[in-house]
């Protein structure tokens, strides 16, 4: 029976049967060639200066799109609830013009036979 210890050394892991498994190993000059790129990085970073009005001019385009946005909202509002309106109008306007079925035009029930006696108390 073996012994293992319970923290792996450096770039080795378990896999999934137990046993240990090694990073693979890094060629002699990483560590050079990653600091060079680093270094270049930060350079060309360092070389690239924003306009002096880019954010005047970002929120200025901004500003626009937003009124814009609201213009359309109202107006696709407005067009709705003219839609609706006419919609209802001409709803109304096609109701047949003679009397109702419930009322007659004299006040006297519509209905033809006899009422149902009313209780008093």
């Amino acid at each position: 029976m073996k012994h293992h210890d319970a923290t792996p050394s450096h770039g080795t892991s378990q896999d999934r049967t137990g046993h240990e498994r090694s990073e693979p190993p890094r060629p002699p000059d990483a560590e050079r060639t990653e600091r060079e790129l680093a270094d270049a990085l930060h350079a060309l970073a360092g070389g690239v200066l924003p306009e002096p009005d880019a954010y005047r001019t970002a929120r200025g385009e901004w500003l626009r799109r937003e009124r814009r946005r609201r213009l359309v909202l109202t107006v696709l509002v407005a067009l709705v609830f003219a839609l609706a309106t006419l919609i209802g109008l001409w709803v109304l306007n096609q109701a047949p013009a003679e009397p109702g079925v419930i009322f007659s035009g004299d006040g006297a029930a519509a209905a033809d036979g006899p009422s149902l006696p009313r209780l008093r108390g």
